[in-house]
């Protein structure tokens, strides 16, 4: 099983960059990590927001694995503890397929983004920043992998 990160955003600060890097490192034994960016809808003043929301998320929808299971990040998802996600993790792994998490734009996902995902993941109330819920979420697949091999990264 591999997984993919398709992120709506180009060009991640240095620090982002490197702390999702160790992660997918760390992670590559477990579970293979790729990331994809996908390049913005364009905004601005006199821009259609819809149409870069649309724009966006069909570039999403090209960027997923065939037959992939997908999980949105959304802030209606569902929120899971550190244990709860090693749970989810082991599910998705005995189901066979390929794994994506999809980040969106500014204004969250595109519908058909949304409608395409298997199920959403919520990170928690917090609003944050699009690069950060990059390294957030590289970190918190390590931790369940981690746990699920009962490696003492995570101690609760």
């Amino acid at each position: 099983m591999k997984a993919r990160l398709v992120a709506v955003g180009e060009r991640a600060p240095a620090w982002v960059a490197q702390g999702f890097s160790e992660y997918q490192k760390r992670l590559s034994h477990w579970l293979p990590l790729d990331l994809v960016e996908v390049e913005p809808g364009v905004r601005g003043k006199g821009r259609d927001t819809a149409k870069a929301m649309a724009d966006e998320g069909a570039r999403v929808l090209a960027a997923l694995p065939k037959h992939a299971h997908v999980v949105a990040l959304d802030g209606r998802g569902k929120m899971h503890s550190s244990e709860q996600l090693a749970v989810r993790l082991e599910h998705w792994r005995g189901q066979g397929r390929d794994l994506a998490f999809l980040i969106g734009g500014p204004e969250g996902h595109a519908p058909e983004a949304l409608q395409r995902a298997d199920e959403t993941w919520s990170l928690g109330p917090l609003t944050l920043p699009h690069m950060l819920v990059r390294l957030v979420l590289a970190e918190q697949v390590y931790r369940a992998a981690a746990l699920l091999a009962n490696h003492p990264y995570h101690r609760a």
